[in-house]
């Protein structure tokens, strides 16, 4: 790969990538990397921009298209950030470009799903519903268009110019000392994905081991009391090698984990956890 020359984008660029992610968010999708081909058809045409080599344009769009997974509004500040560091580090900025993206996707999620998908939708939806049922025709599409409105101009696009000016402010404070943010970030990524491992995956075992008249409960005399959740980490650990293997794709994964359920279900080595 080639160092990377400086290349200034133009308004219009930074506006192309905006609206591009904006109108397409979450129809490309899929369960390998949920909204990551979404992140890259955006990126592409500026990234194109950014990196005239060919090799440097081609790590660029492979690390965009790992795994990606928030909430779509909160998504731009992150699609913002991206844009600026790249903008301005090239291609010594990818890895730092993806430890800000799994750090911080997460918390992101959370906040926007409590306030956007839930909260607004839900006061918006009474309103208008409502409305509806009083018989008025024209004030529920008409209060959709205006949300619609509020939430591209007043939230989207602010998010989107704010994520591109912190990115820029990233790289312009942190300059040499950008690899030490990159660690921090990739600690609270670890740390983040790790936590989803014990209260996400629910694994339990119903063995029960008998010696005499002494019995023992494999899950929570001998597992619980080594390593509580010592089941869903290994279940994890063995999903991501499968799926480090090319033969192995997640739609196989997810066939492989029913069928392997069902089978130690019926035996009784696994059961519902309480």
């Amino acid at each position: 790969m080639s160092e990377n020359q400086t290349v200034k984008l133009t308004k219009r660029d930074k506006e192309t990538v905006f609206w591009r992610y904006t109108v397409i968010t979450n129809s490309l999708f899929n369960y390998a990397s949920m909204e990551a081909p979404s992140l890259v058809y955006a990126l592409s045409p500026a990234l194109r921009k950014i990196y005239k080599d060919d090799d440097d344009y081609k790590a660029s769009l492979k690390n965009q298209y790992k795994y990606f997974n928030t909430t779509p509004i909160m998504a731009e500040s992150l699609v913002g950030a991206s844009l600026a560091m790249e903008e301005k580090d090239g291609i010594k900025a990818l890895e730092p470009v993806q430890s800000l993206k799994t750090s911080l996707m997460g918390p992101f999620a959370g906040i926007g799903d409590s306030v956007f998908n839930v909260m607004m939708n839900t006061i918006i939806g009474s309103i208008t519903g409502s409305l509806a049922l009083s018989g008025n025709l024209i004030a529920p599409p008409l209060i959709g268009f205006v949300w619609a409105m509020i939430m591209l101009f007043a939230v989207k696009r602010p998010l989107f110019w704010g994520g591109y000016n912190s990115g820029v402010a990233i790289v312009e404070k942190f300059g040499d000392q950008l690899s030490r943010l990159t660690n921090a970030a990739s600690v609270l990524g670890v740390t983040v994905v790790g936590s989803l491992v014990p209260t996400v995956i629910k694994i339990q075992t119903g063995l029960v081991m008998k010696t005499g008249k002494v019995s023992t409960n494999v899950q929570t005399d001998m597992l619980d009391k080594i390593m509580p959740s010592l089941l869903p980490v290994l279940a994890t650990y063995i999903i991501y090698k499968l799926l480090d293997s090319k033969k192995w794709t997640p739609t196989k994964c997810i066939f492989l984990v029913i069928v392997f359920a069902l089978v130690c279900s019926y035996f009784g080595i696994l059961t519902v956890p309480k």
